[in-house]
């Protein structure tokens, strides 16, 4: 148990290496994984190391100044931070002990809902905002969870929206649970999959957004047969789809999350085709596109900060997080990299949520197997 909390300690403490130096972390990245996968490695001798690690990256950031041209250029690449890691949290990481796929924050109750799959495991954990373990839910109900959503519709009592990709007689469907992880309804046909509307049947749905007026937005297609984004109304009618695979406008090619803003936009991360797609949530026409930001590498994700100022986006193969500049009303534009979190090698960083009322950034990173928080700087 103390083997795994050291491991998932050590990719935290590479994170912010890599945070605060721009990149430096990456060069000390194998030897810190030798440290914390030595069995013969004391607790104490490790903390002390790892604490000396950590000091001479900030040394070094402080440097960065002085040091040359080409290391502030790098540090320019990563604007100015608007998140810090939050090391503390959780206070029981040994408890992540499957693939962490997503998180789904109650900020009514100062809860968060971590998803992980494998065999074995318990689907969901619930941990406080300040890194308390809650429960576990080990609902048979839910075989492989993708993402998961927070309904808050105005009440103090959220439901929780979990996307199921499973093989077996629940998968690809969409589930409710109450907080406490009781079933209240299926959308979908659970353990059927395929692209018919009547009856409703999915194919490996990634990610569900759910209004506070009860409609629902979906993307239909983690690699399945179907690339389809979905409105449904609170009765669960199809209001209108755009379900066609390609790369032209309103075209699809692994449509991966969903959020829609204030202002009736719906912003879907079109994962292969690297873009993010915009849409009038009230038509569903095509609004617009970016794609200028992710040559590199693909969006996973993407939710909007609660001061409405940026989108926060995932990019998975190169494990970073990017914050972009929110287009004002009316206009789409072009995406602009207002700042950028980059994490460890092989963290994998997979979906996102934030707490709305205080501005925290919680992640779910695959590769690490486990979710980390980022605090917002106080600008």
């Amino acid at each position: 148990m103390q083997f795994v909390a050291y491991t998932q300690y050590t990719h935290r403490l590479i994170a912010s290496i890599h945070y605060v130096t721009g990149g430096l972390g990456s060069r000390w990245n194998s030897s810190v994984m030798f440290l914390s996968l030595s069995p013969l490695m004391k607790r104490g001798a490790w903390c002390v190391i790892a604490s000396t690690m950590v000091s001479l990256a900030v040394l070094l950031m402080r440097m960065r100044g002085t040091i040359g041209p080409s290391l502030r250029h790098d540090h320019q690449l990563l604007r100015r931070p608007l998140f810090k890691l939050d090391l503390s949290w959780p206070k029981s990481p040994e408890l992540f002990t499957g693939e962490v796929f997503g998180v789904a924050v109650n900020q009514h109750a100062g809860v968060v809902y971590v998803a992980q799959r494998g065999d074995n495991v318990p689907k969901v954990l619930v941990f406080t905002t300040d890194g308390d373990f809650l429960m576990a839910w080990n609902t048979t109900t839910l075989e492989m969870p993708h993402g998961i959503f927070l309904a808050d519709g105005g009440s103090s009592n959220p439901t929780v929206w979990i996307t199921d990709v499973g093989d077996g007689p629940y998968g690809h469907c969409i589930k409710q649970y109450s907080p406490s992880g009781k079933l209240l309804q299926v959308v979908g046909t659970a353990g059927k999959k395929g692209s018919g509307l009547n009856p409703l049947q999915f194919d490996n749905p990634a990610e569900i957004f759910v209004h506070d007026s009860g409609e629902m937005y979906i993307v239909d297609g983690d690699g399945g047969l179907n690339n389809r984004l979905i409105k449904l109304s609170k009765e669960q009618e199809v209001l209108w789809l755009h379900g066609e695979k390609g790369q032209g406008p309103a075209q699809f090619n692994i449509p991966h999350s969903v959020t829609v803003d204030d202002v009736q936009r719906v912003w879907v991360a079109d994962r292969a085709n690297k873009r993010i797609q915009v849409f009038n949530s009230v038509t569903g026409e095509w609004l617009g596109t970016w794609g200028s930001c992710f040559t590199e590498d693909a969006p996973y994700s993407v939710r909007l900060t609660p001061d409405k100022k940026y989108f926060v986006v995932v990019q998975l193969n190169t494990n970073q997080i990017s914050l972009l500049r929110a287009p004002p009303v009316g206009s789409i534009g072009q995406c602009v990299v207002a700042s950028v979190i980059q994490l460890a090698e092989e963290v994998k960083p997979h979906l996102v949520d934030l707490d709305l009322e205080t501005g925290a950034l919680y992640v779910a990173e695959i590769g690490a197997q486990q979710a980390q928080k980022f605090t917002p700087f106080s600008l």
